[in-house]
């Protein structure tokens, strides 16, 4: 169990999942956290990386910082995606062990997945046939970063952990209009659609996959609670274990931000994978369940994105 006054690194503090870790934090009154900006601490250059943690020596450490983006940002800028995950997990994990941190929690992404995995996914089914080739690049470094530290675990003795959420959304969400993911972006979309009385929106593909959201801060309760109660080589799975179509989460979107316009589908653009539910039962089985229902998370997004400053240059 972490001390309440344990030093606690949470990297990545500003993203949507960092963020919502440092909140669960405070939340649980741990008072020891440290955080640093990209301006302050650039986690892609070693030399920084490891004067940091030589100085600093954080006790325990949450791996959130990323490099992340939706189908078109993740074809556009493959290399970007591989080199900017890989180095930085790389130096912040390398960097942990050598100044003997005493537990790391890495977050990945269920991407890491193949793409005709079973379903619901389990964890073991990772690397057992080929990924979705529109974001290879990303799920490459992920699957990179979990089994570094599995690696470092089994050769070292080192009590570091993964953790692979779903599809994610809430506040401090990336509402960028092609940067962004499904999610955040209909939000925005409709928003927009709503503001300028727009007859009708067009969305991506048939609104045929199924997919699955876990509310942010939901995650970042299991993460502490994985931190506390959790080791292990394999990965754990994070989200609600329940699917809707895209096009089911598009009419709940569109109902919750208050567009009453027509949907119409371009199925001129690709859907992505088929399905990507995840299989929870190891999280169950520890004692978690999520709890935030999809259209209440919805609520609490759009409220996010409507007081969000940032949204407008995003």
């Amino acid at each position: 169990m972490m001390e309440k006054n344990a030093k606690i690194y949470v990297a990545g503090h500003r993203g949507m999942v960092g963020s919502a870790i440092v909140r669960e934090l405070e939340r649980q009154g741990y008072t020891n956290i440290i955080t640093r900006t990209h301006a302050e601490l650039d986690l892609r250059r070693q030399d920084a990386v490891e004067e940091f943690f030589s100085q600093e020596k954080p006790e325990y450490v949450f791996l959130a910082a990323a490099k992340v983006g939706g189908i078109v940002a993740n074809q556009n800028a493959l290399a970007d995606f591989m080199y900017d995950n890989m180095i930085l997990e790389m130096n912040v994990i390398h960097s942990a062990w050598k100044n003997g941190c005493k537990k790391l929690e890495f977050l990945g992404s269920s991407c890491i997945y193949p793409r005709m995995a079973p379903q619901p996914m389990k964890e073991s089914c990772l690397l057992t046939s080929e990924l979705e080739k529109t974001n290879e690049a990303y799920a490459l470094a992920k699957i990179s970063g979990l089994k570094y530290c599995e690696f470092l675990n089994r050769q070292y003795g080192t009590d570091y952990i993964s953790v692979m959420p779903t599809n994610l959304y809430g506040p401090n969400d990336n509402y960028h209009p092609t940067h962004s993911h499904v999610l955040p972006a209909l939000i925005r979309r409709f928003h927009e659609a709503k503001e300028s009385n727009a007859e009708f929106v067009t969305c991506w593909g048939d609104g045929s996959p199924l997919r699955e959201f876990l509310y942010v801060d939901d995650l970042a309760n299991l993460c502490v609670f994985l931190m506390n109660n959790y080791s292990g080589n394999e990965t754990v799975n994070a989200g609600t274990g329940k699917e809707l179509t895209i096009k089911e989460l598009t009419e709940l979107v569109a109902k919750v931000v208050g567009y009453n316009g027509e949907i119409r589908w371009d199925t001129s653009k690709p859907n992505g994978t088929p399905r990507k539910l995840l299989d929870v039962s190891k999280a169950e089985a520890l004692g978690w369940k999520y709890k935030t229902e999809l259209e209440d998370g919805i609520r609490l997004s759009y409220e996010d994105f409507l007081n969000n400053p940032m949204r407008a240059e995003r």
